[in-house]
């Protein structure tokens, strides 16, 4: 029996609750991904809190849409976007129905199944297996078919009890790569973990591609 096997998926409750408090206490958990191949697992080291029609940098801020309904329902579900025509990310849906306030998982550590893993992102270093919200969805095979997976129920996506992270390994700063409301200080990590990825301030650009005077 592998590690995965002996793991129950964590309480709905969890992620009933305010963003911010479901972002600090994702760090830690841990999220697994079962198809064919294998199980990938992976140890969260760094999310960012998104709070729906209240926030103007999350997907939900002028309403729902057929792309983002999903977060607009039962909180402990899986809500997975195509970003920049290549990437996939995914967030995970907390708050009551109606709320749409989600956790985007940002990065971790390979806790299993690091081989698939790695070839899943063509040998890259353990370090940056999943050290981005995009490569964590493809060192975990995520993509759009488990939009809306309940990840609280024994299935090809759980999310596990894990480590709670103490409260003085937490750190958090602003978010990153958004052009909303950037310099909220919603985005979360690990404190010296490895995994963490570098943070980007959003860059403006013109019609060109090339940065805006003054970015």
């Amino acid at each position: 029996m592998t590690e995965s096997t002996t793991r129950t998926p964590m309480d709905r409750e969890f992620f009933d609750r305010p963003v911010l408090e479901v972002a600090t206490g994702l760090l830690g958990r841990v999220l697994s991904r079962t198809t064919p191949e294998g199980t990938v697992a992976v140890r969260l080291t760094e999310v960012e809190a998104y709070a729906g029609e209240l926030d103007p940098a999350s997907h939900c801020y002028r309403g729902m849409t057929a792309r983002n309904a999903v977060m607009f329902g039962e909180p402990g579900h899986a809500y997975v976007y195509f970003t920049y025509g290549m990437h996939f990310c995914v967030n995970l849906v907390c708050g009551p129905d109606g709320t749409a306030s989600a956790v985007l998982l940002r990065a971790g550590e390979i806790v299993e199944g690091a081989e698939l893993a790695r070839a899943r992102r063509n040998g890259s270093p353990d370090r940056d297996l999943a050290r981005g919200p995009a490569r964590l969805c493809q060192a975990l095979g995520i993509a759009r078919e488990l939009n809306g997976a309940d990840v609280c129920v024994p299935g090809e996506l759980m999310i596990h009890e894990g480590a709670p992270v103490p409260a003085p390994l937490v750190r958090s700063g602003p978010r990153t790569g958004v052009s909303s409301a950037h310099d909220t200080p919603w985005r979360f990590w690990v404190e010296g973990d490895p995994s963490v990825s570098p943070y980007r301030r959003h860059v403006p650009r013109n019609r060109r591609g090339q940065a805006a005077p003054g970015a």
